[in-house]
């Protein structure tokens, strides 16, 4: 018998080990089942389960205990991304502390820290999406470092290489000058920066008195302009073009070009090109053959081989003023220099949005350097097709659009990062080969040269250097035979490796028996920030490599922000920690708040008050089931496979004792597992949880069990064996049908109950429900819904009166015969249920013409029109004062509702479910001051009465 209370800790514990032990989750190499495979988007193997987690994986683990229950042969494959940057960020802390460097304890001892640190913590995230009861496969379980998915990178890079779709070459990249590496754009965090626009006269070099003015934010990066530009349909400046204007401050002659990128209306529509730190400009330095030069060292400084720069006016130069400041004093000390120069026009503020480093808050340098790109064109393609044609659908179906935009322009993918944790790149140069194409390490540093990856020894190549690129380590050059090779240092970004996560996972470039099974993967669960960076490059690669898409769904899934709407942060301090709320309400509460939340938009208000809801949920399934369980302590057979089979057939064959009620709620979960297949079918998670919810709630707890209560009271002993039966076939159906959602509660229920024959030891293995149509019932469905209607219409006069708790009064039907034709033959059946349940003494029929009671209300229900007998309890005068003041009441709260819904900002900016929700309420309260209206007027043409 289950405990009195729920105690959600004790059980998650248990199953999880017991699920664990037992291998539930465990997906087979061959089998005769169709395959169902989701691979997890692997969080960084630093990461600590947050909010988006949470979320991402509770609805990755309905689709894979759903499908493992609906008879697939289901693999949920975990793993974690090694995450170069932010992983070499810790252990560099925590050499820091020790007064140590990486540059100090070298390459090789730092990177076994690394793997040390990574074997004490790295399994930290998994362990809590255990927790949370994600049901992966979990001796699948990968590292994107590990053996065989390093063998897979290195396959990858080199097959890439050997068909010219990997090239070495000098472009702008996002670069970190702290962290001294390149980043992708998903590792650029912008944030809104109050700053300014300085508006600067450049002189015209034949007539410095003339000049044009341009608006810039950043003036330190004039020390690099190679051209101004002009929209070439400005009439303002078409005299300009061709024309030569000075830098000021740095006393360069630069060209007046004209081009279509410039914007007329940004700042004074003439534009200063940066060619080497910006990447717009670098486009339009490609377009025009502008040189680049490179203003910044790798370390954010003011380079010094600005000084070697030869042909500046004199005049205008101040460049030794600034060498070897860092940006940000570069800046404030060219603003001074512009005044001293007379050219600075005027300086106004300006807010705009500044790439930050994800890691350490640094601001992000657009940065001319040597790295390792995939040529990505040639691999659009084939992606493009295949989201065009159908083999992957992205849903919601709008993201595609998105897709389509990001593909259609894509451009060439940055793969080296400069740092020693990650998978280094199978790269190496002879030296004797590539003289005169590298300098010494030590020499880069504090240069415009290329970033050394480290201090000390070494060289680094530059741009037009010639690699020599291997599966195994050369031992010599295959050009001039020489051995005196020098391996790249750089490694390959996290999102390379991930990009093959679907296959390699699988075991390829081996031809796995998993791999032969489940690939293509089923679906691929994300959100909508990487669809790009993540899931455009995973259908890339599974297509270069596997001649097939890696998945055939992708569900790309909302944001959790918080109540209002905003980004979780520090320092808003409106972080949410998932295991917070799973000590304080259980891990099956969490999900189903978070599966009821997931709609198909792009964001989740996510509230505490809703969490609390779902917990009350849980406390009322397990009360409900005490109940159900508790029934067969008279009859312990009752609950059997026997006796539940034969109370299907009483229902099919509408036996004696079979009730409206019994039909009904067979029909209903029977709806409500169509509506949950169909649900989850179409990823419409929160559907699934709302037709789950309400029918546990609302149906079989609210009525079909106080429907039962009477009858195991006082029925016969046949009738009373048949309800414990149906009991125990409802309740089974809810498990299984809640259990991908609220697992731990389901399982500990479902241990209880009597199993059937075919049944496994565990709910997590036994069958998900399918519809049967066989008792589909629109009849029971109909003649319940009058009998609900009449009894909610006595209920809801009692709570207009607000009558004392647990008073009855008579009740009247009247109407042709007293109550309609379904009303009566539904009356006949469940009038002992009727009476308890409405609350109501004694019940009788009028005769057509016959008057009612005089102090008394009525209500036009389904089931006839019935009249509340009050006249024991109030008045004529009181009922109509209680009934005024109700009717003032229900206005105010109308001119409230109205106010609000008439109000645009409101409609504007409230979340669309508490406009729907006013929506509602307003419906509701228009319809109640109606009804309080109708019976004042009636009350008032009855006379004196009472």
């Amino acid at each position: 018998m289950l405990a009195k209370r729920y105690e959600p800790h004790a059980t998650e514990a248990r199953w999880l080990e017991q699920w664990l032990a037992s291998g539930a989750f465990r997906g087979e190499d061959t089998s005769k089942s169709p395959a169902f495979c989701i691979v997890i988007p692997p969080p960084n193997v630093t990461g600590s389960l947050h909010m988006g987690h949470a979320l991402n994986n509770t609805l990755q683990d309905i689709l894979a205990r759903w499908k493992r229950m609906d008879g697939f042969n289901a693999s949920w494959i975990p793993g974690t991304d090694h995450a170069g940057i932010a992983t070499q960020n810790v252990v560099e802390r925590a050499l820091a502390e020790e007064g140590l460097d990486r540059y100090e304890v070298g390459r090789e001892a730092f990177i076994e820290r690394v793997w040390k640190w990574r074997e004490e913590y790295g399994g930290r995230i998994l362990h809590q999406l255990q927790r949370l009861g994600a049901s992966c496969d979990w001796d699948r379980e990968r590292f994107t470092l590990d053996e065989g998915l390093s063998r897979a990178v290195l396959e990858a890079f080199v097959s890439l290489y050997e068909e010219g779709l990997i090239y070495r070459g000098e472009r702008l990249v996002n670069w970190c000058p702290r962290c001294g590496t390149a980043l992708s754009d998903v590792e650029v965090e912008y944030e809104d920066v109050s700053g300014h626009l300085w508006h600067v006269r450049y002189p015209l070099a034949e007539d410095p008195s003339d000049g044009l003015v341009l608006a810039t934010t950043r003036p330190e990066t004039m020390l690099g302009d190679t051209a101004v530009a002009v929209h070439p349909d400005d009439e303002r400046y078409g005299k300009w073009v061709g024309r030569n204007l000075i830098v000021p401050g740095v006393g360069r002659v630069i060209p007046v070009i004209a081009d279509a990128y410039v914007s007329r209306e940004f700042g004074t529509g003439a534009l200063k090109v940066t060619p080497a730190h910006d990447p717009n400009d670098f486009d339009i330095g490609e377009r025009h053959g502008l040189p680049r030069i490179k203003a910044f060292t790798a370390d954010g400084r003011i380079s010094e081989g600005l000084s070697a720069e030869e042909g500046r006016d004199p005049r205008w130069d101040r460049v030794s003023d600034l060498i070897g400041l860092s940006v940000k004093e570069a800046r404030s000390r060219m603003v001074d220099l512009l005044e001293d120069l007379t050219v600075l026009e005027r300086e106004e503020a300006h807010e705009h949005a500044v790439g930050h480093c994800y890691r350490c808050n640094t601001i992000v340098e657009p940065f001319l350097t040597p790295q390792w790109f995939v040529r990505t064109q040639p691999l659009a393609g084939p992606a493009i097709k295949a989201v065009e044609d159908g083999r992957i659908r992205i849903i919601p179906e709008g993201w595609s659009k998105t897709y389509f935009e990001w593909m259609r322009n894509i451009k060439d993918w940055c793969i080296s990062r400069q740092i020693w944790w990650g998978h280094q790149i199978p790269a190496w140069f002879c030296l004797k080969c590539n003289e005169g194409k590298y300098v010494a390490a030590a020499a880069s540093e504090g240069t415009d040269g290329p970033p050394s990856n480290g201090p000390g020894g070494g060289y680094v190549f530059l741009p037009d250097a010639v690699p020599i690129v291997s599966r195994e380590t050369p031992k010599s050059c295959p050009e001039c035979g020489g051995g005196d090779l020098v391996r790249d240092p750089d490694v390959l970004d996290t999102w390379f490796s991930s990009g093959l996560w679907p296959f390699s996972t699988l075991g390829w470039p081996e031809g796995t028996e998993a791999l032969k099974t489940f690939y293509p993967t089923a679906t691929l669960v994300t959100a909508f920030d990487i669809l790009f960076f993540w899931v455009a490059r995973m259908i890339m690669m599974g297509l270069k490599f596997m001649g097939d898409v890696p998945f055939r769904d992708v569900y790309i899934h909302a944001l959790v922000r918080d109540e209002k709407g905003r980004k979780m942060s520090k320092s808003l301090k409106n972080v949410i920690d998932p295991l917070d709320v799973i000590q304080q309400y259980g891990a099956d509460a969490f999900r189903f708040t978070l599966t009821a939340l997931a709609s198909q938009g792009r964001e989740i208000r996510f509230q505490k008050g809703r969490i609390e809801g779902y917990r009350n949920f849980c406390n009322k399934i397990w009360n409900a089931a005490r109940y159900c369980l508790s029934q067969l302590e008279a009859d312990p057979d009752a609950g059997g496979e026997a006796a539940r089979e034969a109370a299907l057939s009483a229902v099919r064959e509408r036996a004696g004792f079979v009730k409206p009620a019994d039909r009904w709620i067979l029909s209903t979960l029977h709806r409500t597992i169509g509506a949950v297949r169909e649900a989850l079918s179409a990823y419409k998670f929160n559907a699934a949880a709302h037709e789950t919810y309400q029918f546990v709630w609302h149906r079989f707890c609210d009525w079909y069990l106080e429907e039962t209560k009477p009858r195991l009271a006082r029925g016969s002993e046949e009738e009373q064996r048949f309800v414990r039966a149906m009991l125990v076939e409802v309740l089974d159906g809810i498990l299984r049908l809640l259990h991908p959602i609220m697992p731990f509660i389901t399982e500990e229920i479902w241990s209880n109950l009597p199993r059937g024959a075919d049944d496994p030891e565990l709910l997590a293995r036994a069958a998900f429900p399918s519809q049967d149509d066989r008792f589909l019932d629109e009849e029971g469905e109909e003649e319940m819904a009058v009998l609900m209607a009449g009894i909610s219409g006595v209920r809801s006069i009692y709570g207009v009166l607000k009558t004392p708790p647990r008073m009855k009064f008579p009740v009247h039907a009247k109407g042709q015969g007293g109550l309609s034709q379904l009303g009566r033959k539904v009356l006949e059946e469940e009038k002992e249920f009727f009476l308890a349940a409405a609350g109501v003494e004694v019940f009788h029929y009028l005769d057509p013409g016959q008057e009612g009671p005089p102090v008394s209300v009525t209500d036009a229900t389904p089931m006839g029109e019935l009249i509340v007998d009050v006249g024991g309890f109030l008045d004529k005068a009181a009922l109509s004062e209680r009934l005024t003041k109700r009717l003032t009441e229900t206005r105010k709260e109308l001119e409230f509702l109205d106010k609000n819904l008439a109000n645009p900002q409101f409609r504007e900016r409230a979340p669309a479910e508490v406009v729907t929700e006013n929506e509602a309420r307003r419906a509701e309260a228009a319809q109640q001051a109606s009804w309080l209206e109708g019976q004042l007027a009636r009350l008032n043409d009855q006379g004196d009465g009472g």
